[in-house]
């Protein structure tokens, strides 16, 4: 699947592999949902997630995803190749990518013209990430979809179509043998952006070690799952052109502030808001003053405690030492950590402090 137009292995395991700066043990990335909290705007929160980008280069941190959501009035990122152009637009060195593109909601080649012109524009800097759930509800995804009768169980398939696409290369034969996706691999060994297969149970994982493509785990909200699916990856692996070896990233929810206090009250407001999304009930991230006042539950109280001892929180010295902790009980190679509290002041503080507390360093 990975084609003659992607490039030299070694290019490939460049781009998948971070180089830690500073005193990074192993990258640190950063996935963002461009979050709309109560009392700001979609637009505030792009204009905020454009500064978090410039801000991330500035710090240090390897790469910058953003996700495909959609219907969720608290997440802003409806369109991550849209976004993505932005940033880069925006950015100089810094990795942007897809955590993730919800691949059944999309004509492949449409994802690979869309993901090759980014490629084009900022050769180097782009990653694909792919996922199989839809983003959404239901009815939003039969909306997205248009009938198409395609959904997650068809994943391979479209996956394999796209990376047909990428790589400008298709078995003799196949319907899709003389269609060209412009502007495709880049000349002179640029390749295409690598691809990577996200997921938050087993299915991607296996798929991703049988493909032998760079793997993320969205342990954020599937932290029972991240060891086992981890495990599955590795033992399914199969060296490919893309990878000699496995590569898995793993989403952590962090939190870091001035004192263990104000963290938990930041966290707390995204709970709630986590709470609402498993109600069916998606707003913007409420303010730190509403998770507080808000009556829980019995039922709601232990969901927000569970949730919660899934966050990484606190001040910054014992935010990194939660974080190596993960990293190692894992082995995962790579972090990626997210934010989604009220307050874009906030989301830079916690982000910031985190870098200080790893010593990155900003690229060259």
């Amino acid at each position: 699947m990975t084609g003659s137009g992607s490039g030299s292995g070694a290019e490939q395991q460049d781009r998948i592999r971070g180089r830690a700066r500073g005193s990074a043990p192993a990258p640190l990335s950063i996935l963002d949902l461009a979050t709309v909290g109560d009392g700001y705007t979609p637009g505030e929160a792009l204009h905020a997630t454009t500064e978090l980008a410039r801000r991330a280069e500035e710090w240090g941190y390897h790469r910058f995803w953003v996700a495909e959501h959609h219907g969720m009035p608290g997440v802003a990122s409806s369109s991550p190749p849209v976004l993505i152009a932005h940033l880069a637009a925006a950015t100089s060195t810094l990795r942007l990518g897809s955590g993730g593109v919800m691949l059944p909601n999309h004509a492949p080649l449409a994802v690979a013209e869309q993901f090759g012109l980014l490629n084009a524009l900022h050769p180097g800097r782009i990653d694909l990430g792919l996922g199989r759930a839809p983003g959404t509800d239901p009815a939003t995804a039969r909306a997205l979809r248009r009938g198409a009768g395609e959904g997650a169980d068809d994943f391979p398939q479209q996956l394999a179509e796209l990376t047909g696409f990428l790589d400008g290369h298709f078995p003799p034969g196949h319907p899709y043998q003389r269609i060209t996706a412009v502007p495709g691999p880049l000349p002179d060994g640029g390749g295409r952006p690598p691809v990577w297969l996200l997921g938050s149970s087993g299915f991607s994982a296996r798929l991703a070690g049988q493909l032998g493509l760079p793997f993320a785990f969205a342990h954020h909200f599937s932290a029972a799952n991240t060891v086992p699916a981890l495990d599955l990856y590795r033992s399914s692996f199969r060296p490919s052109e893309v990878l000699e070896e496995p590569y898995a990233v793993i989403g952590v929810s962090a939190v870091a502030a001035e004192t263990e206090r104000q963290a938990l009250r930041l966290a707390r407001s995204a709970g709630l808001a986590m709470l609402r999304l498993r109600r069916g009930q998606p707003g913007p991230i409420p303010t730190p003053e509403d998770a507080e006042a808000y009556p829980y539950s019995e039922l709601e109280a232990d969901f927000l405690s569970d949730w919660l001892g899934n966050v990484v929180l606190g001040e910054a010295g014992p935010v990194r030492e939660g974080l190596e902790e993960l990293r190692k009980r894992t082995g995962a190679d790579e972090l990626m950590i997210t934010s989604h509290i009220h307050g874009h002041e906030a989301r830079l503080t916690s982000y910031g402090l985190i870098a200080e507390a790893y010593g990155l360093t900003a690229a060259g």
